[in-house]
């Protein structure tokens, strides 16, 4: 796994960070979630019916999971965790929205525990990005965020991947141009060779388009 080490400029990551700031907003909401279902739980268990205390227990499941993504997620989420455990990856400016722009990256969807690489498509859309020009395929070197960092984790083969640029955690040019030097230019050039498909890709569910190993420029894919 190809990582990127750099200092974090950590107020402005706060300020500008959109994927730190979508999972805050995840566990604020958590905070009222976990209240709600322990006040469900502890009635449930007052009621005293034989089919209350299966729901109670369900109920204290969800207690303790909403508990988990408000107290224990946000150290599994640090921004400088974040930046230090993905992998630095390719992004190009795709076509401009009204509101910002959307991001059409280079990333690897396969699962850590499996020792095999899987490239797919991706995109994303930014509101702001510092440090860089809106502009269409303008280089912009992220970071593949995985929705599932864990080496034991269970669940579908190829892993939901974020991908945050890293101009959400510097304001230092020159970290950015190292970045994006760190990436092979047969990368940077497989990007602009699909330009065209990240409309298809960012209109589609998973906004994911796995390729073909098959089809990858050589150098690629090992």
């Amino acid at each position: 796994m190809r990582r990127f080490r750099f200092v974090v400029d950590r107020r402005h990551a706060h300020a500008v960070n959109e994927v730190v700031a979508g999972r805050r907003r995840v566990r604020l909401a958590a905070v009222p979630a976990a209240l709600g279902a322990a006040a469900a739980t502890a009635y449930l268990v007052w009621l005293g019916h034989p089919w209350s205390y299966p729901l109670a227990l369900a109920g204290a499941l969800g207690t303790a999971t909403a508990l988990w993504v408000a107290l224990w997620a946000p150290r599994r989420t640090g921004i400088d965790r974040l930046y230090a455990e993905g992998e630095l990856a390719p992004a190009v400016v795709a076509p401009i929205r009204s509101r910002g722009a959307v991001l059409l990256a280079l990333v690897n969807v396969a699962r850590s525990d499996t020792g095999e690489s899987r490239y797919a498509l991706v995109t994303r859309k930014v509101r702001q990005l510092p440090g860089h020009r809106l502009t269409e395929g303008e280089r912009v070197p992220v970071i593949a965020v995985r929705g599932d960092r864990t080496s034991r984790s269970i669940g579908e083969r190829w892993l939901p991947v974020e991908a945050m640029p890293i101009a959400w955690g510097t304001t230092d040019t020159a970290v950015i141009e190292r970045a994006c030097a760190a990436i092979t230019e047969i990368e940077w050039r497989l990007l602009a060779d699909n330009l065209a498909l990240a409309e298809q890709v960012h209109r589609s569910a998973a906004k994911r388009l796995l390729l073909d190993p098959g089809q990858l420029p050589e150098g690629l894919g090992a």
